[in-house]
């Protein structure tokens, strides 16, 4: 019998995406498919990625340098000293999305039974990078009714053991919304400090933060050898598909052993990066506001529309945008399933990310689900309806 790896065989499909195969038959029956379950925005991506792109003209499309394009690790650099930090082109390697980067960074520190710290719940795809490495992840627990803060010494601390070798924290979060203050980013650095850890940024929603901005690790210069951020144009330039990301960090030894890694694989795509140096390049304070502002008023209408769902309880998000909520069911995959299989309302149905994926253990979770809403504002008002609606039809068949 063939034998595949027990690291792989650890592995979840993603809980944005599994649902795809029932979906597919669902649009093959007409519906029409309201989802809030992946993070795609529909947000116009800036034109000037298009113009470099279709303005590039070369005999031959080359392989990129495998550290990244010169005129996007600049451009990054630049991007960084609009917001008063000083990185040098030297201190980044250009990913293939910030997926690739996580995984270069898991791959770079974690061995067989090592551990990550990381606030629960968090982004799936956590799971998978830890995972294919045989480290995992150790959650650091948190609830919605404290606003999932977790920068608390008591709650950390003892999660810290000889396998430990790092904390990984997004700010903003996904899937919660959470923006830290510089008092608890302090915290978050010093434990890090003293106790010979990584500390990870991930800070792909950076610009979304609604209330105070979202402070940069890269501002603690007194902690430059264990941090390391991770970023990425796909949210902050609408720029899913371009899948080009970053890893960034004043710590020389991390990007000599990541830089295997980058040569190895031997280079991010050459037009993405050329695409993308013209996003950093072209992007305003004013870009950056309107859309905000716009993340903010859809977050504000799936706020409201939440609240007319009887028994949904959750907690208004402060940055990105992300939701999650605990539904009045007693599984939100079986939901899932129910609703695509079974649910209709004049032809529509929804989708949404079941709560489970984002945590440790697959049996926590399970009557939560994940909203991305990236959509414009009616769309996500029917797709909350539908969601009501579809509430109210499970559990009426459960009875």
């Amino acid at each position: 019998m063939l034998k595949f790896s027990s690291k792989v065989e650890k592995c979840e499909l993603s809980p944005v995406r599994k649902f795809n195969p029932c979906a597919a038959e669902a649009k093959a029956k007409g519906r029409r498919i309201f989802h809030l379950n992946i993070g795609q925005p529909d947000v116009i991506t800036p034109s000037v990625f298009f113009e470099a792109v279709s303005s590039f003209h070369a005999p031959v499309l080359e392989y990129a340098p495998a550290p990244g394009m010169p005129e996007l690790l600049e451009a990054i650099k630049d991007y960084f000293a609009k917001i008063d930090i000083k990185v040098g082109t030297d201190e980044m390697l250009i990913t293939t999305g910030g997926g690739e980067a996580l995984d270069m960074v898991m791959a770079c520190i974690l061995d067989d039974d090592d551990e990550l710290l990381v606030p629960e719940p968090f982004y799936a795809n956590y799971n998978t990078f830890a995972r294919v490495t045989g480290g995992k992840i150790r959650p650091i627990p948190t609830r919605a009714e404290d606003g999932y803060r977790y920068a608390d010494r008591s709650i950390i601390e003892p999660l810290i053991n000889e396998h430990t070798r790092g904390i990984m924290i997004t700010n903003p979060g996904n899937p919660t919304g959470v923006v830290l203050t510089d008092e608890e980013m302090r915290i978050m650095v010093d434990i890090a400090k003293e106790h010979d850890l990584f500390l990870i940024g991930d800070e792909v929603y950076r610009e979304y933060a609604y209330d105070r901005p979202a402070k940069s690790l890269l501002t603690f210069e007194d902690a430059a050898e264990n941090i390391i951020v991770l970023d990425s144009v796909s949210k902050r330039f609408s720029a899913c598909g371009a899948r080009i990301g970053a890893v960034i960090t004043h710590n020389k030894e991390f990007l000599r052993q990541a830089l295997k890694l980058c040569q190895g694989r031997l280079c991010s795509p050459t037009l993405e990066q050329v695409g993308s140096a013209a996003l950093y390049r072209a992007a305003t304070p004013e870009y950056y506001a309107g859309v905000r502002e716009e993340y903010r008023r859809r977050r504000d209408t799936v706020v409201e529309a939440f609240s007319k769902i009887p028994g949904a309880k959750f907690r208004s998000p402060d940055g990105a945008f992300y939701l999650m909520v605990t539904l009045p069911v007693d599984d939100t995959e079986e939901l899932q399933y129910f609703l695509l299989n079974e649910f209709e309302d004049n032809g529509d149905t929804v989708m949404y990310a079941p709560g489970c994926g984002f945590y440790a253990d697959s049996s926590m979770g399970r009557n939560e689900i994940r909203v991305a809403y990236v959509k414009e504002c009616d769309y996500l008002v029917r797709a909350i309806e539908l969601l009501g609606k579809g509430i109210a039809a499970y559990n009426a068949k459960k009875k």
